[in-house]
């Protein structure tokens, strides 16, 4: 039977990149590769190159890169048994795979044991008399139905101490060591309890279908404990990394292009309920960067629909500097009650209305300071300015950000230049001096690179390499895996003329194919002819040469300062010295 190595191979020489990559991003032709946005940091100048030759990825600006299993990784937050079993699907391959733990997945393990404990919940909340109380609690109170239920598949914790543990230990035979990483059980004192106990069960569904976790919610409004508590962080939960109800509403957030944010789990199923299925809920007090990415997938605008008190405004704010770092637009739904299950309990179609005349963000936020402010004060003026103007610096689109400064220079009755020099003010106050921490490329280290770039993306005979090699004998490069790779280039070239960058690339140390992917995407210019190419390469080794004879001198002048340095040494070091003058 194959392993997981062998048949990863297999898939890899099946799965194009090109196309995987474009299931996710959207990729744009640039010479013989493709660019974007990278999904994995923040930026405006696409930066992420993808290779259909090497059928291989790299983003330039923070640094990440691989294959098809790396980017699947990467995007999906998978293991390697994961990404293996999906691209598997995709082209087509048959897995045989043993079930050992060297090829089975403990986040695998997770979703299987968090699906049976969803069934178990289900089953007692519909079927059990100990969930009596709480189907009642939900319908009669919340108003909601047994598809609605069905749909969420919604259950119930019961009271007692071992329940699940016992069902799952007992009768389906999982080791307790699994419960506890799954966060569905906790240990004290040598025993094993429930960790969910007499509480509404809702299962937090990624975007992929797994139930990744739960969150609990009491029957009663003083009950033990907390209102709601979730399945503490574990290897495939992440309280800040996901929505409840995204499962649901990812395909309509697609079709719309919006995605409505909302606060709970009653908030999202009762806008279900009502055919407003492009909304999903926090799994806490504001948006994280982790949650705006993955909106970013699916939507261009975010509408949020927060609870009308003092913890939803100020998620609200929380959440527009990462919403803009995304680049999407951003919506205030103001609707009437104290949240949206409130108000569509109330009365849908004003609800419904309410979506439809959402307001962008920075005019809710003005309109709404100005009206608690007196404007005309100056206590009024310092109070509206302060609280919006962190807010608009985080605008990403600058006509945008002058529109806004501009209808804030009206409400307030102030100049527009005076706000652009609070904001600057506000911004150089909180920028941190990071920049001795940043490790900044000097011209020679670009020009190792540029020029690995030019012999390796076009170097179909050896004549590039040859002339580079002559000017740089000696040379030591500064990036050590370019010196390294430019020595197996040199070997490779005495038993071929031509470079075939696969076969050179399966012969190269494992540790080296970073580096030589990267310099096998970095964009080059176009030269007209193959003359032009040669003498860019002639001049970049040139220059490199250069770079290289002045460290020489720097570094015979140190030696010179020796006390111990002979009369023939200081000989030959003046000989090399004027040797090295007369090259330079």
């Amino acid at each position: 039977m194959w392993g997981a190595m062998d048949q990863a191979s297999q898939v890899r020489e099946k799965i194009d990149i090109v196309s995987l990559i474009s299931e996710y991003l959207k990729l744009k032709k640039m010479g013989r590769n493709f660019t974007t946005i990278c999904p994995f940091h923040s930026e405006n100048t696409p930066s992420f190159v993808v290779s259909p030759e090497r059928q291989i990825w790299h983003c330039f600006g923070c640094g990440k890169g691989g294959d098809a299993f790396s980017f699947l990784m990467e995007y999906e937050s998978l293991e390697f048994i994961e990404a293996l079993r999906i691209l598997a699907k995709k082209a087509g391959v048959t897995l045989k795979l043993a079930d050992t733990s060297a090829t089975s997945s403990k986040k695998e393990k997770i979703y299987s044991l968090n699906k049976i404990a969803s069934s178990f919940y289900n089953y007692i909340l519909l079927n059990h008399p100990m969930g009596k109380a709480a189907l009642e609690y939900l319908m009669k109170k919340r108003g909601l139905s047994q598809n609605l239920i069905k749909t969420f598949n919604i259950g119930f914790a019961p009271p007692g101490r071992n329940s699940l543990s016992n069902y799952l230990i007992n009768k389906k035979k999982n080791n307790p060591w699994d419960l506890i990483e799954a966060g569905l059980v906790f240990k004290k004192d040598e025993n094993i309890f429930d960790f969910f106990r007499e509480r509404i069960i809702f299962p937090l569904v990624d975007h992929r279908g797994n139930i990744v976790g739960f969150s609990g919610r009491h029957i009663t409004e003083n009950g033990f404990g907390p209102k709601y508590i979730n399945t503490k962080d574990t290897l495939v939960y992440h309280k800040g990394s996901m929505f409840f109800g995204l499962n649901a509403a990812k395909e309509e957030i697609k079709k719309q292009g919006i995605a409505i944010v909302m606060e709970g789990e009653f908030d999202v199923i009762s806008a279900f309920s009502q055919g407003i299925k492009n909304t999903v809920a926090l799994k806490g007090t504001a948006l994280t960067e982790q949650q705006a990415l993955l909106l970013s997938r699916f939507a261009t605008k975010v509408s949020l629909c927060l609870d009308k008190d003092e913890a939803g405004l100020i998620a609200l704010k929380r959440s527009i500097p990462v919403l803009e770092k995304r680049g999407l637009s951003i919506t205030v739904v103001a609707f009437d009650g104290k949240d949206p299950d409130d108000a569509i309990k109330k009365s849908p179609a004003s609800f419904k209305k309410s979506l439809k005349n959402d307001v962008d963000v920075y005019d809710f936020l003005i309109g709404k300071l100005s009206k608690e402010n007196d404007a005309s004060s100056v206590s009024g003026k310092k109070k509206i300015s302060d609280e919006i103007l962190p807010l608009i610096s985080a605008v990403q689109n600058e006509v945008v950000k002058e529109h806004y400064l501009k209808k804030l220079s009206q409400v307030i009755d102030t100049s527009y230049e005076s706000l652009m020099t609070q904001l600057y003010k506000k911004e150089e106050d909180r920028t941190e001096k990071v920049f001795s921490k940043i490790q900044i490329k000097d011209r020679r280290e670009i020009l190792e690179e540029y020029l690995m770039s030019l012999i390796l993306q076009n170097n179909s005979e050896n004549n590039l390499f040859i002339n580079s090699k002559d000017i740089l004998t000696p040379y030591e490069f500064k990036i050590l895996s370019l010196g390294k790779i430019f020595i197996e280039l040199s070997s490779f070239f005495k038993k071929s003329k031509g470079l075939n960058i696969n076969t050179f690339s399966k012969n190269l140390p494992k540790e080296l194919i970073p580096a030589y992917d990267k310099c096998f995407l970095i964009p080059l210019p176009k030269f007209e002819s193959s003359e032009k190419l040669e003498a860019e390469v002639l001049k970049v080794s040139k220059e490199l040469k250069i770079f290289y004879l002045k460290e020489r001198i720097g570094r015979i002048g140190i030696s010179l300062k020796g006390e111990k340095t002979s009369l023939s040494d200081i000989e030959k070091i003046r000989d090399e010295i004027a040797k090295i003058t007369s090259q330079l």
